[in-house]
């Protein structure tokens, strides 16, 4: 279970205008809820988040919320960005509780070398990058690793195939194709059309021509 630390303040007001007076003040307006307490606004240092957000996989890293003197394990829940500026507008967080069970996304990271990559000139396309599970929080896996060392070309890996860690339950439909190993691109030394030699546009004749014809 990947874990990281980060601080934060009870903000007494809400609504756009203190929202925007936080921002200035280089704070990101957020908000904590969860089983055992009812939703509360705080405030999150901008700086503090952002460089935590460049390192960590926010779906499934719980953060430990130091508040007002005291700690609360939670779970990012949404992120809102600006549209156009590299800015953090609001961020959700929902206390964790042990024993009760929770979804959240964790990355899928393909591992080691294809055979058909490596001897068949095979190419690797993975179409799945998240798995949805449903967890305890204390066994949140940080990623989930999936072997195609034994992929040839044609080859497939579906949701079905992977082997999750203990207490771990799939919600993703299990038929879903994780990742697949496809036939190398054969490159011709022509197409066709271009390999054909065009034929010349034979145009309606004047009724001089057919005139000179007739002669």
């Amino acid at each position: 279970m990947a874990t990281a630390t980060l601080s934060a303040s009870t903000r007494a007001g809400t609504g756009k205008g203190v929202a925007r007076q936080l921002r200035l003040s280089g704070h990101v307006p957020g908000v904590i809820y969860g089983h055992a307490r009812d939703a509360a606004p705080i405030a999150v240092p901008a700086r503090e988040l952002g460089r935590l957000l460049e390192r960590i996989e926010a779906s499934s890293t719980v953060i430990e919320l130091s508040l007002d003197g005291t700690t609360a394990r939670t779970l990012i829940r949404e992120i809102q960005r600006h549209p156009f500026r590299k800015e953090i507008l609001h961020v959700d967080f929902q206390e964790l509780v042990a024993g009760e069970k929770i979804t959240v996304r964790i990355p899928l990271v393909l591992v080691g070398t294809a055979d058909g990559v490596r001897n068949g000139g095979g190419i690797l396309d993975q179409t799945m990058r998240e798995l949805e599970i449903e967890v305890d929080p204390s066994n949140i896996p940080g990623h989930l690793d999936v072997d195609v060392s034994a992929l040839g070309v044609g080859d497939s890996i579906h949701v079905r195939d992977l082997s999750v860690p203990a207490g771990v339950e799939v919600l993703t439909d299990e038929d879903a194709t994780v990742c697949v190993i496809s036939a190398p691109k054969t490159h011709d030394e022509a197409p066709a059309e271009a390999a054909a030699v065009a034929e010349p546009e034979v145009l309606k004749k004047g009724k001089k021509e057919e005139e000179a014809e007739a002669k």
